[in-house]
């Protein structure tokens, strides 16, 4: 009887709205998503971990709290997507877990992504591999795009130069060329200053479909102003987050002469802008450029970035074979994978890291 290799990856991001899981197995040829799993963060969690983005009292305390919590909804959506695919714990070689991202400051040193692995572990009865960024950070990389070389195994083309453009919180591209290194970084905000003005304006988490976006006239000054940051004149290796892109960076602009859409729709270009300049700047010769994350269900955001770079066939991953909602949770099944052959995930063409390394540690069941 054919035996197969599961592993679960989870991932909760920048944008803050849940923890996707996914159950991969990585017997089949290709390897394959068996099933999957969204668990929204109740509001409670979510204020936390966005209050941990910035300096405030009593933060140790709150931080620990917040990373049991964390563990126990992580396990709540290991155990339920497990139960839906009638799947024993025993059955899973291991769990990948990113973790929450609440600090990222690898020019200091250190990156913080908080979940308490230990308990994660006991609460669903599976070893788990968590904190996948610190090493390459010891490494003297940035810790950040990790997903590149999952991207590379699993989207890469002999054939065709393609990119994979993930649009969550913060934006990210991998560049896949047929000849050369893979390479990746983070071209700057994806949905997280969108999402902010919508829940500003609407009182709605997103702005659906980028309707509201939609509605709006870019302000051609306020765009021309935004990109003039210098985050977006450096060259990779790079990575951003909350940390830099947030609220006061926004507020920061002279927003309050404008109409809120008309702000909304230049924070939509923003995002199509800044993806399209770095596609022309360091990625040069891609021909196709494929979507994951919540930000290819925004219809206004897709077709901005296709009029951005009319030479460049742009769609998401679901034509390769794998839905866009799912892609970062299945790259952390695949990292843990990685961590528990000993096998090193991290790319220094992406990071800058000295070399490449095993990502992970690892908590027994």
């Amino acid at each position: 009887m054919h035996r197969r290799e599961l592993y679960v990856g989870l991932m909760s991001g920048t944008s803050l709205d849940g923890i996707d899981a996914a159950l991969v197995d990585f017997s089949a040829s290709p390897p394959c998503l068996v099933g999957s799993q969204f668990v929204a963060y109740p509001a409670d969690i979510r204020r936390a971990a966005l209050a941990l983005n910035t300096p405030g009292d009593n933060e140790l305390d709150r931080a620990a709290r917040l990373s049991v919590q964390l563990a126990d909804l992580y396990a709540t959506a290991v155990n339920a997507l497990l139960a839906a695919e009638a799947v024993p714990p025993s059955d899973v070689v291991a769990i990948g877990c990113h973790g929450q991202t609440v600090r990222h400051r690898p020019e200091l040193g250190y990156t913080i992504q908080l979940v308490d692995p230990s308990r994660l572990a006991e609460g669903t009865g599976i070893r788990t591999v968590a904190d996948f960024r610190s090493r390459d950070i010891a490494a003297g990389g940035q810790g950040a795009p990790l997903v590149p070389a999952f991207h590379r195994a699993w989207f890469g083309s002999p054939a065709m130069h393609r990119g994979i453009l993930n649009i969550g919180g913060i934006a990210n591209i991998t560049n896949l060329p047929i000849v050369g290194p893979t390479t990746g970084f983070d071209t700057g905000p994806g949905n997280l200053l969108l999402d902010y003005w919508a829940h500003e304006q609407l009182g709605t988490p997103i702005d659906a479909g980028g309707r509201y976006s939609a509605s709006g006239a870019v302000d051609k000054e306020l765009l021309a102003t935004m990109l003039a940051d210098p985050y977006f004149k450096v060259r990779p290796p790079k990575s951003t987050g909350r940390d830099y892109f947030n609220p006061d960076w926004l507020e920061a602009f002279a927003i309050s002469a404008l109409t809120p859409a008309d702000v909304q729709a230049t924070l939509c270009a923003l995002t199509a802008r800044s993806v399209a300049d770095a596609l022309r700047r360091d990625c040069a010769g891609v021909v196709e450029v494929f979507v994951c994350g919540g930000g290819a269900h925004n219809i206004d955001l897709m077709e901005r970035l296709k009029k951005a770079v009319p030479d460049v066939t742009i769609a998401t991953t679901a034509m390769l074979g794998l839905d866009p909602d799912w892609v970062e949770a299945v790259a952390f099944a695949w990292l843990a994978r990685c961590a528990m052959q000993g096998e090193p995930s991290s790319l220094p063409e992406v990071t800058g890291a000295r070399g490449t390394r095993v990502l992970g540690g690892i908590f027994p069941a």
